[in-house]
Parts: C-alpha cells; sequence; structure tokens
C-alpha cells in the first residue's frame, strides 16, 4: 500500500547514527576514488571538477548538492534556448556515472546533515513543483544518496514510478530496510542497470539540469 498523509512518517531512531557510522567508514577510500577520478576528467576535459547544484531538501529546504562533474563545458558564445542541452556527458563522464563515482562527493552532505545514506533522491526545484499534493510527501524524509526507487529500477523507472517507491519507502523507515537497500544498491551498481535511461518526455523531468558556478 502506498504511502498517506496518516501513514507517512519520520525517520526512526538510530538513522543518524547510522550515516555518520556508515560515512566516515567510506570517506577515505571515496575520496581516494574521488581524486582519481577528478583527475582524469581534468586531463581529460578540463574544469571545473566538481558540478554544484541546488536541490530540494527535507520538507522543501534547499541545500547544494555536490557530484563529480560528467559533462562538458558549452563553447563560449553558444546560445543555449530553453530546453536544449548543449554539454553533453564526456567519455570520462559517461564510466563515472556508470559505476556511480560522480554521486561520491555526496557523502559529505551526508555529514553535513543535508542527506542521508538513504531516501529519496534529491529533485531540483522545478520538479517539485509539479507534483501533487501527495507526491509532495516524498520531502517528509532526508534526500538519500540511494533509495528503494534505486534498486528497484533505477533510472528506467519514470519519475512519477519513482516516487511511488519513494513513498513506500516513507512508509516502511527501518534499519533493516535501509541496510538491506544499501546491499542492493552495491549490486546494483556492479550489475550496472538502469543507469542511462532518458527522461526527456517525462512530464516532471522533462528540463534540462543547470549547474552553479563552480
Amino acid at each position: 500500500m502506498f504511502a498517506t498523509a496518516a501513514s507517512s512518517r519520520r525517520s526512526y531512531r538510530g538513522k543518524r547514527q547510522l550515516d555518520l557510522v556508515v560515512t566516515c567508514l567510506l570517506i577515505g577510500p571515496a575520496a581516494v576514488i574521488c581524486a582519481a577520478a577528478a583527475l582524469t576528467h581534468l586531463l581529460a576535459h578540463g574544469r571545473p571538477v566538481l558540478f554544484r547544484q541546488r536541490r530540494v531538501g527535507r520538507d522543501g529546504r534547499l541545500f547544494v548538492l555536490l557530484k563529480l562533474r560528467t559533462m562538458g563545458n558549452p563553447p563560449c558564445g553558444t546560445a543555449t534556448p530553453e530546453g536544449t542541452r548543449t554539454a553533453r556527458v564526456t567519455a570520462v563522464g559517461r564510466l563515472l556515472r556508470r559505476l556511480s563515482i560522480d554521486e561520491l562527493p555526496q557523502l559529505i552532505n551526508v555529514l553535513r546533515g543535508e542527506m542521508s545514506l538513504v531516501g529519496p533522491r534529491p529533485t531540483l526545484l522545478y520538479q517539485v513543483g509539479r507534483y501533487t499534493d501527495r507526491q509532495r510527501l516524498r520531502l517528509r524524509a532526508t534526500p538519500g544518496l540511494t533509495g528503494l526507487a534505486q534498486v528497484r529500477g533505477r533510472q528506467q523507472l519514470s519519475w512519477p514510478e519513482r516516487i511511488e517507491w519513494d513513498l513506500q519507502y516513507l512508509c516502511r523507515q527501518s534499519l533493516l530496510l535501509d541496510l538491506t537497500i544499501l546491499l542492493r544498491t552495491v549490486w546494483t551498481v556492479l550489475a550496472r542497470g538502469g543507469a542511462t535511461a532518458s527522461h526527456d518526455g517525462d512530464p516532471i523531468a522533462r528540463t534540462p539540469e543547470r549547474t552553479l558556478g563552480a
């Protein structure tokens, strides 16, 4: 059964502690991997190496999400009509996305308390503006590095389908579920399933992303 206003609930006791313990264990190896990936992208495609973007967090609060850059810079002076992508995923970026290495800087967002290890993926403000009242319930959870939707289909799912899984997570939050999702995420990344689907026609996600100055 999907979430309703009455059935959705806040996170379980100990969730923040789980985030801190696991993140502290991962931050060292992740920093090494990020440094190697950033240097490779820098040598191949130039600056910047970090992608920063405003996302919507818990209860609608905005924060700056961190990722490794995976797209090239538009040529200087290139016109950018609304809804047109001028920057494309780079050769190095495709590999980073396939292995989800570009997401590792979000461990910093987890340490800051802006994100959790598990929860609905943080979305853009214009996307939230297209939510129904029921879909807005997903904002009751702290956004996650991974989530129930990511292990149930990842980008092969449309945004409405992903939101339904996020609402299920909102009802079922528990330590056991989070640990299960974390383990399944490792398998999903290694299997490389659902990482390259296009959603240009999705009614929620059709507008291109825009970056902040890096």
